[in-house]
């Protein structure tokens, strides 16, 4: 094994000191990341440790303060646990009250940094954003994922900087892509909707009549396959889609097999005449 010279020992302790803070740096933001941000509605209980009186449960107010023994009002609203417990060890120390406090924030019951997670999913509900950073794809595998009758544009409503945001997202899309960048980190408040899938439906002389899921670029031909093809006594001529338009209308039109079928068509398959 190849010696290190004399004269560059120092340089590599050095180094290696470097690489070794950098690292207990990233691995202590990656667990801050991790902890749950206190919100309006929390209930928590705070001990200090040799300090029995001192343990508190309290919930946490709607301006994000905490009621402490000694201390009064505590801002822990928007922080981490860990945050909150060197806020309030740092008032206890600054104060007289407690020379080396070691404090420990638990929350017992999570009603605050909620997201609501509605419409089309395995379980919808009011799910608590547990951890930091947690993402909108996160919240729909919380919520047990879409359903089979959930679309694949879900819809996004929350507030960033003041104002209302409304957006419809491609979830599918961000993975097939690889852009990853619709994926929203999630806030209090925010709600993540998951409308019905597009829909259209067949009738007359198939195999399987009925409602079915539109799928993206779905052509009459697939849709057709969709209900089983035509019966015996069906033919696939002279088809007719009846056809909702934007204006409220009715049209009845002759497709091609090729062409693609929109939300609500519904196809009419003919019984041949020979």
């Amino acid at each position: 094994m190849q010696m290190i010279p004399w004269f560059l020992r120092p340089l590599c302790v050095l180094v290696l000191m470097a690489l070794g803070f950098a690292g207990m740096t990233g691995v202590a933001q990656a667990a801050d990341e991790r902890e749950y941000v206190l919100g309006p509605g929390d209930i928590v209980r705070v001990t200090v440790f040799q300090n029995p009186d001192l343990t508190t449960e309290a919930r946490v107010s709607e301006k994000g303060m905490l009621t402490f023994p000694l201390l009064g009002a505590v801002s822990v609203g928007g922080k981490s646990t860990s945050a909150a417990e060197t806020e309030i060890a740092t008032r206890l120390r600054d104060g007289g009250f407690v020379r080396q406090p070691q404090v420990n924030v638990l929350p017992i019951q999570i009603r605050g940094n909620q997201v609501s997670v509605l419409g089309q999913v395995n379980r919808p509900g009011r799910f608590p954003l547990e951890t930091a950073n947690l993402r909108l794809s996160d919240m729909i595998a919380i919520a047990g994922g879409i359903s089979g009758a959930g679309a694949d544009i879900v819809i996004f409503v929350g507030v960033r900087n003041g104002k209302q945001v409304r957006r419809e997202i491609d979830l599918p899309l961000l993975f097939l892509s690889g852009d990853t960048s619709n994926d929203i980190v999630m806030a209090a408040g925010d709600i993540v909707y998951v409308h019905r899938a597009p829909m259209f439906y067949i009738y007359g002389e198939v195999n399987r009549p009925g409602a079915f899921r539109l799928e993206r670029g779905m052509s009459v031909m697939q849709g057709l396959a969709s209900g089983g093809g035509t019966s015996s006594r069906g033919t696939t001529r002279g088809l007719r889609i009846h056809r909702r338009m934007p204006d409220g209308s009715l049209k009845v039109v002759e497709p091609g097999l090729d062409d693609l079928l929109r939300t609500d068509d519904v196809i009419y398959v003919k019984e041949s005449l020979f």
